[in-house]
């Protein structure tokens, strides 16, 4: 529990000054538009003495609140219809070791949300980005390693094959849609993929939503594959429901994995983030 300290005094700066307000305001969810260190610091593993922020509100961030006024939401009635582009790597590429419940973790997906599947070496750029043009998917689902480096050449995704997809093939694929239906989520199951410098906010996920994604679940270190599965199937569960909102739906996967043992240390439910559109 040794960050218990530091999340309670970063709590008593940000967010203690404000309760009066979030009380008389029936406040139910913060967003917060994140400089500098603070990028990378989990808000929802703040602590007020008595539990995390997340069990008192849902959280959000987003880059800026201009471009998050472009993206209007999918409305709720049409969640229950949502289809899923879904992709995974679960062998190892080096120098990047397997993900062994990546399987399990697609398999889950497409059970709640249907839609199409590919991994490994079928995992390619070319057949992403052919898919995204036939079809209406909703929701992108990568579950992979990522890394966010100092410059373009240095981040990106690892597709099938031993391939990486850049920030830039990203840019491209997002870019190439704005005459279809947006992306309305695109989920990134990956090492680092919300990390980022002063030059790219919030890292490949910022990228997703500057180019036409309305909202991006990334994570902000490298993350406990095993305890990734129970937390992104409760996510994408909460997400059928349409009386809730996205940042909602990921709070209450989180609070599952805080109250089990296995998994609740916040060094696991807590780098997953939602960027762009809450609602």
């Amino acid at each position: 529990e040794e960050y218990l300290p530091d999340a309670q005094k970063v709590y008593d700066l940000l967010i203690r000054p404000l309760e009066p307000d979030l009380e008389a305001l029936k406040a139910t969810t913060l967003v917060f538009i994140n400089d500098r260190e603070l990028r990378k610091l989990p808000m929802a593993a703040l602590h007020d003495g008595k539990q995390f922020a997340i069990q008192k509100y849902a959280i959000a961030t987003t880059p800026s609140l201009e471009l998050t006024a472009l993206t209007a939401p999918t409305s709720s009635s049409d969640r229950s219809n949502m289809q899923a582009l879904i992709l995974g790597l679960t062998k190892p590429s080096p120098p990047f070791a397997a993900l062994p419940n990546v399987a399990m973790e697609t398999t889950q997906v497409q059970n709640i949300l249907g839609g199409t599947t590919f991994l490994d070496e079928a995992f390619t750029l070319e057949r992403v980005t052919q898919n995204l043009r036939q079809h209406n998917y909703q929701i992108l689902h990568i579950a992979t390693h990522g890394k966010f480096g100092a410059n373009p050449e240095s981040t990106f995704l690892v597709g099938g094959g031993n391939t990486r997809i850049s920030i830039t093939d990203l840019d491209r694929l997002f870019s190439s849609r704005k005459d279809r239906q947006a992306i309305e989520l695109l989920t990134l199951s990956a090492c680092q993929t919300a990390a980022g410098d002063n030059r790219s906010t919030l890292g490949m996920a910022g990228v997703a939503v500057r180019a036409g994604a309305r909202s991006a679940v990334a994570t902000l270190w490298f993350i406990n594959d095993a305890g990734t599965v129970p937390l992104i199937q409760e996510f994408y569960r909460q997400l059928r429901h349409t009386h809730i909102s996205k940042a909602e739906a990921l709070r209450k996967a989180q609070i599952k994995l805080i109250a089990d043992k296995d998994y609740n240390h916040p060094a696991i439910w807590s780098p997953f983030i939602l960027i762009g559109s809450w609602l």
